[in-house]
């Protein structure tokens, strides 16, 4: 069980903060059942609430600082998703996204820049649907870069091209 204040991944939305554990008081035929109530990172007025029982959705600890450091070292290094039928495109990201792991996003959005540029070599745009998961993937990699480097979202691309001596 996690601690309140604590910061953790919760599925596709992300880094969260904990701030309460307890029953829902909005739900009256559910009051032995705890909550997390968490609230995404970065974001003020948005909360969300998570099951303490619940594995539907993978919960864990955002990763260390050593972590977030030694990730940024090895990003060159991270291949790009095996996708070899075109049809299970769309999946492949949904997985990829649904493990909450650092590596598998690396992957995801590696893959999804290089689709795009592999498509405006051919002058086309990327598609919707890959836009959205790259959007997802970016957000909830870069929030646990800046919560476990203790720095704002909006600067994590600029430290990660820093780190690995790109413009």
């Amino acid at each position: 069980m996690f601690k309140v204040g604590e910061y953790v991944v919760y599925g596709h939305n992300g880094v969260c903060r904990i701030t309460k554990i307890g029953p829902l008081e909005t739900v009256a035929k559910d009051k032995d059942r705890l909550y997390y109530t968490l609230i995404p990172f970065g974001e003020t007025g948005s909360t969300v609430f998570a099951p303490v029982d619940s594995q539907k959705i993978p919960m864990r600890k955002i990763i260390s600082k050593e972590e977030a450091l030694l990730l940024i070292e090895e990003m060159k290094e991270i291949a790009v998703l095996g996708i070899t039928e075109e049809r299970k495109r769309e999946e492949t990201y949904k997985n990829a996204l649904k493990t909450c792991d650092c590596k598998k996003l690396v992957s995801l959005i590696k893959t999804i820049y290089r689709r795009k540029q592999e498509r405006e070599a051919q002058g086309k745009h990327l598609t919707a649907a890959d836009s959205r998961y790259f959007r997802t993937a970016e957000h909830v990699l870069y929030d646990e870069l800046a919560a476990a480097l203790e720095i704002e979202s909006g600067k994590v691309k600029d430290f990660i091209s820093e780190k690995l001596g790109e413009e």
